[in-house]
């Protein structure tokens, strides 16, 4: 929650603020309230039948009268006719984003919703289809239309982890949550304590896992964190407070106290994929590539540049989505090599269609209609599918894309030639990658992404009943090896691009008059903490109702280890002999390889990631620029919890509370607590890159000028970027030595070391409260320094 700070968080490092800045905080007014509200309650228990009677009256009839729509396109009049033939997909049966059949008709749907003149029409379409289309169709489709509408800016849906927690949690924890039982949990928690109090009776309560100096644990993981404090995987009650990084700000919030004082919490232990079949090294992983954060933030930025959304209509053209995505998904392999670096491991394997997948992988997740999702085994050979059709299409693709960058230009079925020899033409690169509708030659290059997905899930050109895989969602993609090994073969396209383009010269990096003398860098520390995930969506207990409205008396949570870091920070000495404005960038890379090799920056130049960018005015003389992270633009902490959230608008909705719209972390922004990889006890040898350049204003809008960056992500404003450099720039290029170092940037070396915070409780004889959760745990992590 910020109070009375904007942070704005925005996608794959290409927007920035010049510091969080003080704004006046617009509190919302009643209509306003009314939609939160709205779109709170429509996706509570979304596989469960609405409950909500005001609601339900609005969902009998679905408005297909043109005149009701600013907008009536081909995809609407086939939702239309499949609703009417019973052909639409059923209720219950696995939705797939990137199956063909299933995409039309969330392309209709969304219209459907997109293209409603207003609010009303708009209600009653959601009211419908909540009633009667698949579950997981009708939350894509109104995620996109409530980032996308231009007049519900400030509005919100739950993080998409809370709408669906069967898309990141294990099949264990989903169960134990769906069979939940207030009644039966009073009651278990009365025996349990009679059991022990005779099991324990006449010794002291030790840690079932240590005898004397020795611990043994079974498939121990360093965050199973519940076996040393003597916790099982079951539920707790919660008597102190909800688990967060910003727990700190809500604390102080009278109003926060008083909306949680009578809502009843519950919290279970919750785990990530172990190896049980499939044994391979990458499960060591899985606490990263499983993290809820790191997979949300892939999610919201394929709902913000949407492969089916036409960049012209939604202004998606206005920030250069071509360029944006593919150099997202070139920082986020980035950032993910540095983790596998934390463990010894190499360069992501390569990737062939040809040649057997080596990594194997077990989601152990469960769709919400009952059915698990499929795993691979170890050693794969993808084409055994045999589906070669679809295999030479996916191979055509990349065959074709390959040649024209080598060849140097395209010409389109109409007759235009486009220059691939000028770095605008990134954008048609990026395009063709993601598989958008901006696509040159839509007929040869859109579908070639989708039918990519859905061979590795074994899924035809136009089949419907799809088994669950956690390849065809883009929540769930980034839990498999296999996703990093495909999507580095995209990257090296973008890198084939660069190749032809000319090296930076000195007089282009260059800044006369300006010599980064200096950074100062703190200590880079890392650390697992423990946060409260919000699964109250998983609840089957009776909803009640008191005067017509509806009582949200009690929340179930999942209790997770995880990566964070300590805050950092660092100090340029700038020399300048004119007062100029400037842009400064900040990158962090490995600096050695998994054998212990320096890598050439000529190689290296392609493990960058951007961490920080933004504005400063230089004054002439010697400058000193403090910078923390925790004013990085990109980043964000956790987000409200969709508990506290509907009790926010509640209290508003009622004249009680003052609702501002900055209330929560807006969608887009990346984990602040990702930003380092794990690092080593010891201290793993890392980099950090840092440059000053001269400030150029965008060519479209100057920052922020078109949007309010205190609630809104300004998808398709145009106004996200700090100026028009390429993204990743001076990286983006092939490196010449003999041309790249110049005054103006600065080259550091660095460490990043990692605390066990689990080491107090198996350094010693036994956690002296075994069996009870060790609040004390916490008494320096959830402060605002994050003490260690």
């Amino acid at each position: 929650m910020k109070i009375a700070i904007a942070l704005l968080a925005c996608v794959g490092l290409v927007a920035a603020a010049n510091f969080h800045k003080s704004h006046e905080v617009k509190i919302a007014d009643k209509a306003f309230l009314e939609k939160q509200k709205f779109l709170l309650e429509i996706v509570y228990r979304v596989e469960d039948p609405l409950m909500f009677e005001e609601y339900i009256k609005y969902g009998h009839k679905f408005n297909f009268d043109q005149n009701n729509y600013s907008h009536f396109d081909n995809y609407m009049m086939k939702f239309f006719e499949a609703h009417k033939m019973h052909s639409l997909l059923p209720k219950g049966e696995f939705f797939g984003a990137l199956v063909k059949s299933h995409a039309k008709q969330a392309r209709g749907l969304f219209n459907m919703f997109y293209y409603a003149k207003d609010f009303e029409i708009f209600k009653q379409n959601v009211a419908w289809a909540r009633m009667h289309v698949n579950e997981a169709m009708f939350v894509y489709a109104l995620t996109l239309a409530v980032i996308h509408r231009p007049d519900f800016e400030g509005l919100m849906l739950p993080s998409i982890h809370e709408i669906f927690p069967q898309f990141f949690f294990n099949s264990k924890f989903v169960y134990e949550a769906e069979k939940f039982d207030y009644e039966m949990w009073m009651k278990m928690n009365m025996y349990e304590k009679e059991y022990l109090d005779v099991y324990y009776k006449g010794h002291s309560q030790t840690n079932q896992y240590q005898t004397g100096d020795y611990m043994y644990m079974k498939d121990w993981k360093m965050w199973q964190w519940w076996k040393l404090m003597g916790l099982g995987e079951h539920w707790y009650g919660e008597h102190k407070f909800i688990l967060r990084e910003n727990i700190y700000e809500f604390n102080q919030d009278t109003k926060w106290q008083q909306i949680m004082k009578d809502l009843k919490i519950w919290w279970m232990p919750v785990d990530y994929t172990r190896d049980l079949d499939l044994y391979n090294a990458e499960s060591k992983l899985s606490y990263f590539t499983e993290d809820l954060g790191w997979n949300s933030y892939w999610y919201y930025l394929n709902m913000d540049y949407s492969f089916f959304l036409d960049g012209t209509i939604f202004g998606l053209k206005n920030d250069r989505r071509g360029e944006l995505w593919i150099y997202t998904v070139h920082q986020l392999l980035s950032r993910y090599y540095m983790e596998r670096l934390s463990h010894g491991y190499g360069e992501i394997p390569e990737f062939s269609w040809y040649q057997q997948i080596e990594m194997g992988y077990d989601p152990q997740m469960i769709y919400y209609n009952g059915i698990g999702y499929s795993y691979r085994k170890n050693y794969y050979e993808l084409e055994s599918y045999g589906n070669y059709e679809m295999l030479d299409k996916i191979t055509g693709f990349m065959r074709r894309i390959h040649n024209i960058i080598d060849l140097g230009y395209y010409k389109t079925t109409d007759g235009q030639t486009i220059d691939l020899r000028q770095p605008e033409s990134i954008e048609y690169i990026g395009n063709l990658l993601q598989g958008n509708v901006d696509s040159m030659d839509k007929m040869f290059y859109q579908f070639w992404y989708m039918f990519a997905h859905m061979y590795t899930a074994d899924v035809d050109f136009h089949q419907t009943e799809v088994y669950p895989n956690c390849m065809l969602n883009f929540e769930t993609q980034m839990r498999d090896p296999l996703f990093y090994m495909m999507y580095k073969s995209m990257v090296e396209v973008y890198f084939q691009f660069m190749h032809y383009l000319p090296k930076y010269t000195r007089e282009q990096l260059m800044m006369p008059g300006v010599s980064l003398k200096h950074v100062d860098v703190t200590e880079l520390i890392t650390y697992f903490d423990l946060v409260d995930f919000d699964v109250s969506n998983l609840l089957n207990d009776k909803m009640i109702f008191h005067e017509g409205k509806f009582v949200w008396d009690k929340s179930l949570y999942a209790r997770q280890m995880r990566l964070n870091h300590k805050p950092f920070s660092y100090t340029y000495t700038v020399e300048s002999q004119k007062a100029e404005k400037v842009v400064i960038r900040a990158f962090i890379a490995p600096k050695f390889d998994e054998f212990g090799r320096v890598i050439s920056l000529l190689e290296n130049r392609m493990n960058f990631m951007e961490i920080d960018e933004f504005i400063y005015d230089l004054k002439a003389g010697n400058n000193v620029i403090s910078r923390n992270s925790q004013d990085f633009y990109w980043t964000v902490k956790d987000r409200t919890t969709y508990s506290e959230l509907y009790h926010y608008v509640m209290l508003a909705f009622d004249g009680k509370y003052d609702f501002p719209l900055d209330m929560s972390e807006p969608h887009c922004g990346f984990p602040d607590r990702l930003v380092l990889p794990q690092g080593w006890k010891q201290g793993m040898p890392m980099q950090m890159f840092f440059m000053v350049m001269p400030y150029t204003a965008p060519a479209i809008h100057e920052q922020f000028s078109t949007f309010d960056y205190s609630y809104s992500c300004g998808i398709g404003s145009g106004a996200r970027f700090i100026d028009d450099l390429p993204f990743g720039y001076p990286f983006d290029r092939e490196i010449d030595e003999y041309e790249f170092f110049v005054p103006n940037m600065y080259f550091k070396d660095v460490a990043i070391y990692h605390v066990d915070t689990l080491e107090p409780y198996y350094k010693h004889k036994g956690y002296s409260n075994y069996g009870h959760f060790d609040y004390t745990f916490f008494h320096d992590y959830y402060t605002k320094q994050f003490k260690l």
